[in-house]
């Protein structure tokens, strides 16, 4: 049996305006929004994310992103004026990392190993440097 990527589905406050924060800022396209406007889409290459109007009780979502070019990424983002919350850098965990906030407060922690990294011990002194 092979199961493919989980679509997450993240609590907004306004579809519509979630869908067009999605597109300006991270470079999405709008798939589809149903027609009360509760539930859309967006999409980004092979990756799709569902926006769901929230209800009273929700909690917020926290995605991890793996990022093959994560600098570059990071780089994108903040000329798109996304909300980072965590600059980029390298983790002792061994990811190189930054994080960000969608207008709504869901976490997108996107990332990138470190080469070389063992788990339990510290970034080598080379790698350490590129922060």
């Amino acid at each position: 049996m092979k199961l493919n990527q989980p679509v997450p589905e993240l609590p907004v406050a306004d579809v519509e305006k979630a869908q067009r924060y999605y597109c300006d800022v991270l470079g999405c396209k709008i798939e589809w929004i149903y027609p009360g406007k509760e539930i859309g889409a967006v999409s980004n290459d092979e990756t799709a994310i569902f926006l769901r109007k929230r209800t009273d009780s929700f909690e917020l979502a926290v995605h991890w992103i793996y990022a093959d070019d994560v600098d570059a990424i990071y780089k994108e983002l903040v000329e798109a004026g996304a909300n980072i919350v965590d600059d980029i850098e390298n983790k002792p965990w061994g990811l190189r990392q930054f994080t960000i906030k969608d207008l709504d407060s869901n976490v997108f922690y996107i990332h990138h190993d470190l080469p070389e990294y063992q788990p339990g011990q510290k970034a080598p002194s080379h790698v350490a440097q590129m922060k």
